[in-house]
């Protein structure tokens, strides 16, 4: 058994959300299972899914490895599955495999820096299934921290593209560090990309990286702008990290106008154009809102990484790690604005900076500091 600090987080029936660190023993691997020592974990918008929510953090409780919000509702009775459960949280980090099973895959991993995705990571030590990792060789543990989620995310979009026979896509809140990615993916893989941010300051960072079509939501004629580049490059599918509000509607809007534009008949029902979009992620934790105005052709799903990776089989997998590696530092390369220990990572200033999600201001935790 080895004792080690790890992060918890906890929803009472009552609304009380509460984060804290614990003493726990982790026992020995077996099977395939390594034991690694985490050197670094990012805090992504998958994790304050469980971590933060829409609980009250400027009002909490804070002492020293403890926070106590309180969750309103309708979020206290919508997470009442996991009421009372004490879960552990990062969903991915990098470090040293100090221990492993006695099975082939594991015990070649020994003593290697790897990438993997534990479930656990916002802990000193973590056991994770020697498949799911990734050797990173010469990268330190900060460059491989952020190889799964988004990198494999991103890839994910242009795989799931290339099987339903798309050649375009539309992106949302795109000047995320994932959207960067997704712009050289796409780049790379000859798939059309219409980008769509907020800013200013984002359209000339993403036109930098050489995207082609970057349109500004916060600007008079947005719609215009996008139905332009929806018209340019048969667009007709598309992913959004928002959810909430109305991106997904303003974009199936444009989707269907530009449709209509090229209908040589009129019909009541609107054009035949078949227009999807996934919802991968909830920046905005609002309801969906979703308007009549863009006919009975379309289809809104959601998409999560791991089914994606289930039913793409273990040689798109392969492949799709492969390629992570190869350019870690360059297409999947992370940047961070700050770095926290565990106890850090449970302050009031960190916690309402990174809640917050902003472009390029992601933080790494790094448990063993």
């Amino acid at each position: 058994m080895t004792t080690v600090t790890q992060l918890f987080t906890t929803l009472d029936a009552d609304g009380a959300l509460t984060l804290e660190l614990a003493e726990v023993e982790f026992p020995q691997p077996t099977g395939n299972e390594v034991l690694v020592q985490m050197e670094a974990a990012p805090i992504n918008p998958s994790d304050l899914a469980i971590l933060t929510s829409a609980a009250d953090f400027e009002n909490a409780e804070y002492s020293p490895g403890k926070v106590v919000a309180q969750m309103p509702e309708p979020f206290l009775s919508g997470q009442k599955a996991r009421h009372g459960q004490r879960l552990p949280a990062g969903n991915e980090g990098a470090g040293t495999v100090i221990a492993t099973g006695d099975g082939d895959m594991a015990k070649a991993l020994m003593g290697q820096r790897v990438a993997c995705v534990p479930g656990n990571a916002f802990s000193q030590y973590a056991i994770a299934d020697a498949m799911m990792c990734l050797p990173l060789g010469d990268h330190s543990s900060e460059a491989g921290a952020s190889s799964f989620v988004n990198p494999m995310t991103a890839l994910g979009f242009a795989e799931n593209a290339k099987m339903d026979g798309v050649k375009a896509m539309v992106h949302t809140a795109a000047a995320s560090n994932l959207g960067q990615m997704l712009i050289k993916i796409c780049a790379e893989d000859g798939i059309e990309l219409v980008n769509i941010v907020r800013k200013a300051e984002h359209v000339e960072l993403l036109k930098g990286l050489g995207a082609k079509y970057v349109v500004n939501s916060s600007d008079d004629d947005f719609m215009k702008q996008l139905r332009e580049a929806i018209d340019a490059t048969d667009a007709f599918y598309g992913f959004d990290p928002i959810g909430g509000g109305q991106a997904t509607d303003n974009v199936f809007k444009a989707m269907e106008q530009v449709a209509v534009k090229k209908m040589t008949e009129y019909s009541r029902y609107g054009s035949n154009q078949q227009k999807r979009m996934f919802i991968y992620g909830r920046l905005d934790m609002g309801p969906t809102i979703l308007t009549p105005s863009y006919g009975f052709g379309w289809t809104l799903s959601g998409w999560l990484l791991t089914p994606f990776l289930a039913n793409a089989g273990m040689e798109t997998v392969v492949r799709m790690r492969t390629r992570v590696l190869e350019n870690l530092t360059t297409t999947f390369a992370s940047s961070y604005k700050a770095k926290v220990n565990l106890e850090e990572m449970l302050t009031k200033d960190a916690i309402l900076d990174y809640r917050q999600m902003k472009t390029g201001e992601k933080y790494l935790v790094t448990p063993n500091a």
